[in-house]
């Protein structure tokens, strides 16, 4: 019988190999980019092994230093000691951002002498993402209030945009060009939006959360719809952009897909916001970098209407629990929606009615790919009545 860890293994290859192959074998003066995106592939399934090896030792750890959690949703329900309240290792998004910075850092070593220049965007994301992790333990440990978390990622974000060389001008939809003309400089109008970009994918990540599995899957398929997206435009003439955010997302694939190992229902660990604030930034400095921010946002489409359905809350209008869970009904086994508590998660509850915490994932995973694919067809064809052909397949720049 196979056993689960060939099973994952074999997962990862299938998810990353293709990419690599396709980049390789898209055009045929592209062939140094395949070769830089199957090492990066190499160093990404090397990733994946250390942290699914690293994972185990390290929730012991962090348990033993008080980092833990107790599994809300299954109170009442008997876990394998027939115990109540099931007691889980927490801030365990650690791992996989250590492991992403390690393989980041290998793969530096190897790039060619050619793509040199590319080096100072490329630190400068490790730096922007270093920082977050770091940030994200640290809230993890003491907790930090909201506004900090609004404030410490766009402090983050600050190498990244020091560093950032592209346009900061818009291209105006078609129907507005009479009034407006054919683009619109925003100087540092544009890098106040790349702040409040990178602001909103660490936090958006942060609070469509509460059920196993949903942090680090909607992540997954996020991140496979990034490098798709690099793949699709790697053809164009932002190649090197496109290439330098598919080189950052391969190992962040390959990290979290070991990490959802664990914490894919029912969760053995919890991701804390160390990961999701990782996760997050390492969106917004792939988009930014790969100018594609526009369609990284389709690719939120869940996470922003999580958002605008949570805003009553989190502008105070409304009181805010600490916990906007569903309510489990121990006779059932299954959530129930808690119409006060306003997210997703709840709100998809009212519409479907009660799910098992497993089945309820495996809904918003569904809805999260079905936007993502939505995006692309957004992208690829809707876009074409607002702008021009040669425009959205070249790059966003500026965009």
């Amino acid at each position: 019988m196979v056993s689960a860890k060939a099973v994952n293994l074999g997962l990862a290859i299938i998810a990353l190999t293709p990419l690599a192959y396709q980049a390789y074998a898209s055009v045929d003066d592209l062939h140094p980019v395949g070769r830089d995106a199957i090492i990066c592939v190499v160093i990404s399934l090397l990733g994946f092994f250390f942290t699914s090896k690293l994972i185990p030792p390290f929730s012991e750890l962090t348990e033993k230093a008080g980092l833990k959690g107790r599994d809300i949703n299954k109170k009442g329900l008997k876990n394998e000691n027939g115990k109540d309240d099931l007691v889980i290792p927490e801030s365990l998004g650690v791992v996989p951002g250590i492991v992403f910075l390690c393989c980041a850092i290998v793969f530096q070593t190897l790039l060619r002498p050619t793509r040199q220049e590319m080096l100072i965007e490329y630190n400068a994301a490790l730096l922007s993402i270093c920082f977050m992790i770091f940030l994200g333990f640290l809230d993890d440990v003491v907790e930090l209030r909201w506004r900090y978390k609004l404030i410490l990622p766009t402090v983050a974000s600050l190498p990244l945009l020091v560093a950032y060389s592209g346009a900061t001008m818009i291209v105006v939809p078609i129907p507005l060009r009479e009034y407006l003309g054919h683009s619109l400089e925003m100087g540092p109008l544009y890098i106040l939006y790349m702040l409040m970009l990178a602001v909103f994918c660490t936090n958006s990540i942060n609070i469509f959360a509460g059920i196993n599995g949903l942090e680090t899957g909607q992540t997954y398929i996020i991140a496979i719809s990034v490098a798709l997206h690099n793949l699709i435009e790697m053809g164009g003439a932002y190649r090197e952009s496109h290439l330098l955010s598919l080189l950052l997302i391969l190992p962040f694939i390959a990290t979290t897909a070991a990490l959802m190992r664990y914490n894919w229902y029912p969760s053995k660990v919890f991701v804390g916001d160390t990961f999701t604030y990782f996760a997050g930034m390492t969106f917004a400095v792939c988009g930014i970098l790969g100018h594609f921010s526009k369609t990284l946002l389709l690719f939120f489409i869940p996470q922003l209407i999580n958002f605008l359905y949570s805003l009553p809350q989190l502008v105070g209008i409304l009181p805010c629990p600490r916990h906007r869970l569903p309510k489990l009904n121990a006779k059932t086994g299954k959530l129930e929606a808690v119409p006060s508590h306003l997210n997703l998660v709840n709100l998809t509850l009212l519409i479907t009615g009660p799910l098992s915490e497993r089945t309820l994932c495996i809904v918003l995973m569904i809805f999260q790919s079905v936007c993502c694919a939505g995006a692309f067809f957004i992208r690829y064809h809707v876009s074409l009545y607002f702008y021009e052909y040669s425009y959205w397949f070249g790059a966003e720049q500026g965009a």
